[in-house]
């Protein structure tokens, strides 16, 4: 009786245990194999583009998403959120360096890192991941100091969430080692290498790979592929999203504005002037700007302006200048060198810049000081003869006359007020010798 009760609880702990086990590691989605390609740099516009493409393919509910990958690097600040969302994402994911002869070096290296599965194609390499600043140069002093224990801090967390070798991790930061599709295989910094992607479905096909929901079973067998690429949008925010470029930009605008408001009638500055303004916002749309910055810019406009209006002898376009050079070093707000105008950028715009706005000043000013050669104020100054007792010619043109001598038809006389169809005039002297 004893032995029969035992059976039978066996019995129903082992109906109970398969369900569990089941549950351990359930299938990923039963969507398409959504492959997102990412041949560009990190920068925001790229970061714009995952965030959309692994939206869509939890939208779809992806059976994988594999991120296909071939990246020189870029911004450290793109590159934290793109890790952020990979980490974050719910469905089976692989990062994947291909085709034959790609990359995933410098921020790049750090999607490998972050990612649950990682593969490459053979002759790809990745790693090289040594911070450097905007111009290209090392990062000096204490803040090159931060900003690499820094990256290598995230590195080393990730290879160790993800099972990878830390140590080489910190190496690619340190050293700026990289390694080849072999190399990286055999140091289990990848997961496998694949030629093509139908060779990489096939490897992976029922691995358990690890989501933010827990671990899930891959099964791509029979499913469609679906090709996520860049759209026009993407494309140009990805070209514009550079902080160098969106700071260029923003000066030609500024400089065609300011060419059309102290020269009215140009036109073509204006247009020139707009479209890089439209194409700068664009770009900072995607940045991290700090409106400080971008306010002392916009005073530094406002006082070179005043500079035409106002005779301060040089004075507010100096303080223009200096507003200028202050907004231009404060235009991205970031902890990070590596995510702000290079000073090689930087330096030559802003001078250029300021010797455009104070010759426009100087020139604007000098025209305004120059006597008037056009209307009734242009006739003051100009020499005349008396016709009549009532009339005289100035400029060859008849006009009634006024004068406080007495005058005799032949006489020259120079004008000395204009009111309506009446000069006044005085007596001439004789005429100036140049």
């Amino acid at each position: 009786m004893q032995a029969r009760l035992a059976l039978i609880l066996m019995v129903i702990a082992l109906t109970l245990a398969v369900p569990a086990a089941v549950a351990e590691t359930p299938p990923a989605g039963a969507g398409p194999v959504w492959v997102i390609e990412l041949a560009d740099t990190i920068n925001p516009g790229s970061t714009e583009y995952l965030r959309a493409g692994l939206k869509k393919a939890l939208e779809a509910q992806a059976s994988l998403v594999v991120i296909q990958v071939d990246t020189p690097g870029g911004l450290a600040e793109s590159m934290r959120l793109m890790v952020k969302e990979i980490m974050a994402f719910p469905l089976p994911l692989v990062v994947y360096v291909a085709p034959p002869g790609a990359r995933a070096t410098s921020a790049g290296a750090f999607l490998v890192l972050a990612a649950p599965l990682a593969a490459m194609a053979p002759a790809t390499h990745l790693g090289a991941a040594h911070p450097v600043g905007a111009g290209g140069g090392d990062i000096k002093g204490t803040m090159g100091e931060k900003v690499i224990s820094d990256l290598k801090a995230l590195a080393v967390s990730l290879a160790k969430r993800r099972g990878r070798d830390p140590k080489l991790a910190e190496e690619m930061i340190t050293k700026s080692v990289s390694f080849d599709a072999t190399q990286a295989l055999e140091l289990k910094l990848v997961d496998l290498v694949a030629r093509d992607l139908g060779s990489l479905l096939k490897a992976l096909e029922g691995r358990t790979a690890a989501t933010s929901d827990g671990p899930k079973k891959i099964a791509t067998a029979g499913k469609a592929l679906r090709f996520y690429q860049p759209g026009w949008r993407d494309k140009l925010l990805s070209a514009l999203a550079s902080p160098n470029l969106a700071y260029i930009l923003l000066m030609i605008g500024l400089a065609g504005i300011y060419f059309e408001l102290s020269h009215p009638g140009a036109v073509f500055p204006a247009v020139i002037g707009g479209l890089s303004l439209i194409l700068a916002f664009f770009a900072m749309s995607a940045l991290p700007v700090s409106y400080a910055g971008l306010a002392l810019i916009g005073l530094a406009v406002v006082l070179f302006f005043a500079e035409i209006k106002v005779t301060s002898y040089g004075l507010l376009s100096l303080g223009g200048a200096v507003s200028l050079i202050l907004g231009s070093i404060m235009l991205f707000e970031s902890g990070e060198t590596v995510l702000a105008v290079s000073l090689v950028v930087l330096v030559p715009t802003a001078l250029c810049v300021i010797a455009f706005f104070g010759g426009v000043a100087y020139l604007a000013g000098r025209a305004q000081l120059k006597k008037s050669v056009t209307g009734q104020e242009g006739l003051i100054g100009s020499r005349g003869v008396v016709v009549d007792q009532s009339r005289v010619r100035v400029l060859g043109e008849l006009w009634g006359f006024k004068s406080q001598a007495p005058l005799a038809p032949g006489q020259e006389v120079v004008v000395t007020a204009a009111r309506g169809l009446t000069v006044e005039v005085d007596p001439a002297g004789p005429p100036e010798r140049k």
